[in-house]
């Protein structure tokens, strides 16, 4: 029977998380409120609560209680993720805010926002070789992210991308809806086909959004 209602605590608390009805920092109720909402008992509802903190949904505080935890974007170093695509696969509402928009040296020259879950999750410019892409300049991208499209419609067989932790203009952080001395990762991407260059992207995350991972294989015959 504990198992049975241990499910239901999980499904309950995991629904308002990703639906959206408790954003990222709602404390969640207490265990004692749990425990009298579900009749069970605190290890019931403690095993349930410990397995949301163990899939990254839920964060205990000391002494605070346990909060809903912000959500971190996973992307391996050797990919180029779609944003949207992630974070609609978690279940967040997606869109892409488009600012700015001009044409200078060729270049189509975007900037604007990723908005997840109905806040701000990077601030990006990029800019569309014109030479490489010409279509680029006849899309609406405010309807559709940059990326996600030439994801889409772009082959490319080079990438280069760095990392690095900065404080953000102060624009870029007011946009973020960060501290202007919040810690931010910054990315930096360029993409080729052949050797042709397609697309420069700056991308702006506040620090606890976003962290990079990756798996890599040793050539035959290394040692560590």
């Amino acid at each position: 029977m504990s198992g049975t209602i241990d499910a239901r605590i999980r499904a309950e608390l995991d629904g308002r998380i990703r639906s959206g009805e408790w954003p990222p920092g709602t404390r969640i109720p207490f265990e004692h409120e749990l425990v009298a909402r579900f009749g069970c008992s605190r290890a019931t509802v403690n095993k349930a609560v410990s397995a949301l903190v163990a899939a990254g949904l839920i964060e205990r505080r000391k002494r605070a209680g346990s909060f809903v935890a912000q959500p971190r974007l996973h992307g391996a170093m050797l990919e180029i993720p779609d944003i949207a695509q992630v974070l609609q696969a978690r279940g967040e509402r997606y869109r892409f805010e488009l600012d700015r928009r001009r044409v200078a040296g060729g270049k189509l020259i975007l900037e604007g926002v990723h908005i997840g879950g109905e806040r701000p999750f990077a601030h990006e410019v990029r800019e569309i070789s014109l030479d490489q892409v010409p279509g680029a300049e006849a899309v609406d991208f405010a309807a559709q992210a940059p990326g996600s499209w030439l994801l889409r419609h772009v082959a490319w067989s080079e990438a280069r991308q760095r990392v690095s932790a900065v404080n953000a203009p102060r624009a870029v952080t007011r946009r973020l809806e960060l501290a202007h001395s919040a810690a931010c990762l910054k990315l930096e991407r360029s993409t080729w086909s052949g050797a042709a260059l397609v697309t420069d992207v700056v991308q702006i995350f506040p620090g606890d959004r976003y962290d990079l991972t990756g798996r890599f294989s040793a050539p035959q015959g290394s040692t560590s």
